[in-house]
């Protein structure tokens, strides 16, 4: 089914009969308008923005490790707490998912909001998987804490730990917090970034239950990729779902990384999660639910995915190269179809594709997630019961998206369960959309942007410039359009689109320049030390990174060719890894620097690549 229909169909009629499984095409765009406005700027990750009782926007700074209240009439903020022992070394870490208890400022006596954040325990047992004892990741776990919400001061107080040791990792942590009907918290924990890029070696433990043992010992490693049910208290719900025999904070599982979560006015609970190469999932999560992950990515359907096992290779796998899009025959492999357990299927994906889809698009220069049919849904938010809110938005989910910079509207079925017709876009621009927050009267959409990364540009290629950096952005309904003229009407002057690589500043080849000169044993200790630190920004094969800009192929050389090798040693060091530039050994960025240039096709000899110094600066790149 596409766009075009007969025209003695109505549309309503034919919206009910589509499936859930659409494919990019099928987008079509809004008709609604708005008028934006930047409602604050320069927030250091916002990651979490709800509506708070006190009429304030209330919002989680990632990588600040602060939450702030956000006046949405002034944008004037206020800090409520800075929380010290955030550790927020990567992309997909720190202080995230946020709930208002729903007794705040009530009178009740609750007021509380809750928190989930990363942190280091030396205490706990290192991850078996983190070899470098140095890496931030090593003894990183996740937790939920509560704090008490002063008004008098508008601060609120030390948190207290409810649930800590729970998985965290440098990749797919996922970490949405909400506050349920119920009166439990739910949290969303993702799979870790396993069996991909530089986890590639370790295996998704999505499917994996809880043992009796582990529960008894609070023993949380089995958590990965599930969705949690948890007492106020951080006790596990007697009533939770028993699986496997065992019951434990596990609500649903079988997830890869569901980065929204929200609950529906009559409590149906969804959820939006990052699929693979195709297929973004919108779920209605279920208790005891089974979500297919890694076995199936959308539908059971065998389309354009197969579950590769990357740690069970014939080959042992330390000794491969990962890519995702040419695997290794040595790494076992099985159809969607070939699991036969039990599973949920989506609400919806986005977006699904046949297999022997091309998914390496020129458009991207070898950065080729950017042009797979995945959006990166980042929040899911349910629209609806509003007395004077968007006309026609009765029951719709909002979704927000990395890749595109887009807002997804998914009208629902009756019973709320069911997709009912095709996705319409919004608000498509430059930037990373991270989540949604609605005004009490519907008409204003609330949307927090990254203040960095990669997505795609206006041209249809790939941009690292970020039109709205760290930004709270106010969309409020001003009518009815066609769809041909503009839905967003700014109130302000837009940035001009800029090209994802900046140039260099010009370098002047010295007199007896020489080629790169770096040992085979430095590059396999860069790539060990890239795996470490970079392959989390930059992707595994140096070109499929969602925070980092390419290390490899036409953008590499785009870059980088026509400079020495000292200019790319300089920017390693000052500027890696992002949370302390400048930390590690300078030969371990030698190392670095030598896998890079190896990668790229410059060949190793008998002397190592240099720490630093003159003879770097005369190591030329052509």
């Amino acid at each position: 089914m596409r766009r075009t229909i007969t025209l003695g169909l109505s549309f309503a009629l034919f919206a009910a009969l589509l499936p859930a499984q659409h494919g990019p095409e099928t987008v079509i765009r809004g008709t609604k308008r708005f008028q934006k406005r930047v409602m604050v700027s320069g927030l250091d990750g916002p990651w979490e923005v709800t509506w708070g009782p006190d009429q304030m926007l209330w919002v989680t700074e990632r990588s600040g490790k602060r939450i702030v209240r956000v006046n949405p009439a002034t944008g004037e903020r206020k800090v409520a707490i800075t929380i010290d022992e955030v550790s927020a070394p990567g992309g997909q870490d720190g202080l995230q998912g946020m709930a208002l208890h729903p007794g705040l400022l009530r009178g009740t006596g609750n007021d509380y909001v809750y928190a989930a954040l990363t942190y280091v325990d030396k205490n706990k047992a290192p991850d078996a998987r983190v070899s470098d004892r140095r890496s931030p990741y090593r003894q990183l776990f996740s937790k939920i804490v509560r704090m008490q919400y002063n008004q008098a001061t508008g601060t609120l107080s030390a948190p207290t730990t409810l649930l800590s040791g729970m998985p965290a990792g440098n990749d797919h942590n996922a970490q949405r917090l909400k506050f349920g009907p119920d009166s439990k918290l739910y949290l969303a924990i993702g799979d870790q970034g396993n069996n991909q890029l530089g986890n590639f070696c370790h295996p998704v433990l999505s499917q994996r239950l809880p043992t009796a043992a582990e529960v008894k010992a609070s023993d949380f490693a089995a958590y990965e990729g599930k969705s949690l049910r948890i007492n106020l208290d951080g006790s596990v719900p007697a009533d939770n779902p028993k699986l496997d025999g065992v019951v434990s904070h596990v609500y649903t599982y079988g997830h890869r990384n569901p980065q929204g979560l929200n609950f529906g006015s009559d409590g149906t609970l969804y959820s939006s999660e990052h699929g693979p190469k195709t297929d973004d999932e919108v779920n209605v999560l279920v208790a005891g639910g089974n979500y297919g992950w890694p076995n199936v990515a959308g539908m059971r359907d065998n389309k354009a995915f197969e579950h590769a096992r990357w740690a069970e290779a014939k080959t042992p796998c330390s000794q491969l190269r990962f890519n995702d899009l040419a695997i290794h025959p040595a790494v076992p492999r099985e159809t969607e179809t070939a699991f036969t357990k039990p599973m949920v299927s989506p609400l919806a994906t986005m977006f699904t594709v046949p297999t022997g889809f091309n998914f390496e698009d020129p458009k991207c220069k070898g950065i080729n997630y950017i042009c797979w049919p995945t959006v990166g849904l980042s929040g899911v938010e349910f629209y609806g019961g509003f007395e004077n809110g968007i006309p026609g938005w009765d029951a719709v989910l909002l979704m927000t998206t990395l890749k595109r910079g887009s807002l997804y509207v998914q009208p629902l079925s009756v019973d709320r369960k069911q997709a009912a017709g095709y996705m319409h876009r919004y608000f498509q621009s430059e930037n990373r959309y991270r989540d949604t927050a609605i005004s009490p009267d519907g008409r204003t959409i609330f949307v927090a942007t990254d203040p960095g990364g990669l997505t795609e540009s206006a041209t249809g290629g790939v941009t690292s410039h970020m039109l709205d950096k760290g930004a709270i952005l106010a969309f409020t309904y001003v009518g009815e359009g066609d769809g041909n003229s503009p839905a967003v009407i700014s109130s302000g002057a837009q940035p001009q689109f800029t090209a994802a690589a900046k140039p260099l500043p010009a370098e002047s080849k010295p007199a007896g320049a020489t080629a790169p000169a770096f040992t085979a044993q430095q590059v396999a200790a860069g790539k060990k030390a890239y795996e470490s630190y970079c392959a989390v920004c930059h992707g595994n094969t140096l070109t499929n990174g969602t925070f980092g800009t390419p290390l490899a192929g036409e953008y590499f050389r785009g870059k980088w060719v026509g400079h020495s090798a000292g200019t790319l040693y300089s920017k390693s060091h000052d500027t890696m890894p992002p949370a302390s530039p400048g930390s590690l050994p300078k030969d371990a960025y030698a190392n670095i620097v030598a896998y890079i240039l190896d990668f790229n096709g410059y060949k190793t000899g008998g002397a190592a690549l240099p720490a630093g110094g003159e003879s770097l600066k005369k190591m030329w790149l052509d």
